[in-house]
């Protein structure tokens, strides 16, 4: 056959035609599309499932967790049932925390234990952590004894610690192997985990005393003994080490796997960066919301359980707000006669609560990263003084001109000396009410929003009509 006739007959060739496109799946953003959604969702409703799972068979594990997430919580689970096998581990790591948790809820448990044990631990435990301690016993009867003795000890474990993030699936050999027999073990062991970096070098005690990463592994001689090549300078995370420092430590030292030890310092499960990648973008979410009092902040959380934890902050803010309040009331009869300071008021309060707000936000953040400890907290209190010092110059003198052209030179001067002052006093509480939380061991990112602004609110009022009577404007 000539090249040409070779051409011919792969030109002839059409490529099978897809009954799904992608273009008719995902927009340009690779978001599902409300149309391929409700396509999926009319054949549900007709109680059409092959139809439903023709329709969802081609898309990734990650596209299904997005198709269950869109569908209305009452009918994910017969979405579930329709697709069948489709309903794969893949798809159950991928879903969001609340909507795995009801969808879990709503299977028998020797389904949900049929799904646990195809997963890694950590995913297992991630899984089943947050149901009913009844419907716990329940699929942990249903386990093999082996995945039921390591997720029990994993649930042991305090919540959001390296032990319930970590994988129990490693490779640990001792001291005395050669790189050849390391190879071969590694060859040969069917048991080995399907994803890892680097191999655990450990003491007859099994606590680790080196790692080797798989590059050198495979680039090394192999009558080499793996004393001669491991790296003995490792970075070892303990078990009940919170998982916002574990985050920190793979981020400072730049790591892309870690070994979880136990109080004994023996060798008991491994961290990867992959796992890391979610917890500081979890972090990150949850230090924003904090400060806002959302709770979890998440669009999927039960009705009752979002309004618990906004209502109290509230409630809160209600409370400091009658502080500010009651700084107004004392000054009514200056109000009274100057109706200008009713009007101007707000200002003075809007700018220190959003200068507040700005400090309180980095304050929080280098807290949480571990660059604001008490070696530095002089240092950066005094650089938030000077911001603060600048930032309240700038504002001070537009707001102080605006004012003296509209109303009086006098009460010019006296908004732009408080709203220095507000801004100054800020500029302190941002810094000083997270260090304060920070060291009676509570976490700044939760309170600080609602006494900063109590503080900026009260001294901006306090300020500026203050400033105000004692310079005879309300007199």
């Amino acid at each position: 056959m000539s090249a040409q006739d070779l051409e011919d007959d792969v030109a002839t060739v059409e490529p099978p035609a897809e009954e799904t496109s992608e273009s008719e799946v995902h927009d340009e953003e690779n978001r599902l599309r409300p149309e391929y959604v409700r396509e999926v969702l009319d054949a549900l409703h007709d109680e059409d499932d092959s139809r439903v799972y023709e329709l969802v068979e081609p898309l990734h594990p990650a596209d299904v967790a997005d198709l269950l997430e869109l569908t209305d919580e009452n009918e994910r689970l017969a979405l579930a049932q329709a697709i069948g096998d489709l309903m794969g581990v893949e798809v159950i790591a991928e879903l969001n925390d609340h909507v795995r948790e009801a969808l879990v809820e709503g299977l028998p448990p020797d389904v949900v234990a049929g799904i646990a044990e195809q997963l890694e631990t950590d995913d297992a435990v991630a899984m089943i952590e947050d149901l009913d301690r009844e419907d716990q016993r329940a699929i942990l009867a249903e386990l093999d004894p082996e995945d039921r003795v390591a997720i029990e000890a994993a649930l042991a474990y305090p919540d959001e610690s390296a032990g319930r993030l970590m994988s129990r699936e490693f490779v640990a050999v001792p001291e005395h192997m050669t790189v050849g027999d390391l190879i071969d073990f590694m060859r040969t062991n069917r048991a080995l985990p399907t994803d890892f970096y680097e191999v655990f070098i450990v003491d007859p005690m099994h606590r680790p005393i080196g790692t080797c990463a798989l590059s050198w592994i495979l680039r090394v001689p192999r009558s080499i003994p793996l004393y001669d090549v491991m790296m003995r300078d490792q970075t070892l995370i303990p078990v009940d080490m919170d998982q916002e420092e574990v985050a920190l430590r793979f981020q400072k030292y730049a790591l892309i796997s870690a070994a979880v030890v136990d109080e004994a310092g023996r060798l008991v499960g491994q961290l990867t960066v992959d796992d890391i990648v979610h917890v500081i973008s979890e972090e990150a979410g949850e230090d924003a919301l904090l400060m806002s009092g959302a709770g979890d902040g998440d669009i999927y959380e039960p009705i009752r359980s979002a309004y618990s934890s906004r209502v109290r902050w509230l409630v809160a803010n209600l409370g400091t707000a009658l502080i500010a309040s009651l700084i107004i009331a004392a000054f009514g009869a200056a109000i009274e006669k100057l109706v200008a300071l009713a009007v101007l008021m707000p200002v003075v309060a809007s700018i220190g609560g959003n200068a507040g707000t700005q400090t309180m936000a980095v304050s929080v953040r280098a807290i949480a990263m571990n660059q604001l400890t008490r070696a530095n907290t002089k240092r950066i209190l005094l650089r938030e003084f000077r911001v603060a010092l600048l930032n309240g110059g700038t504002v001070a003198l537009l707001i102080g001109i605006a004012t003296a052209a509209i109303f009086t030179p006098m009460l010019g001067g006296v908004i732009a000396l408080a709203v220095v002052i507000n801004i100054l006093t800020a500029g302190l509480a941002g810094v000083l009410v997270p260090v304060i939380f920070d060291r009676l061991e509570q976490d700044p990112a939760v309170a600080s929003s609602v006494f900063v602004t109590m503080i900026t609110d009260s001294m901006g009022f306090f300020a500026f009509l203050g400033l105000a009577v004692a310079c005879g404007l309300a007199g």
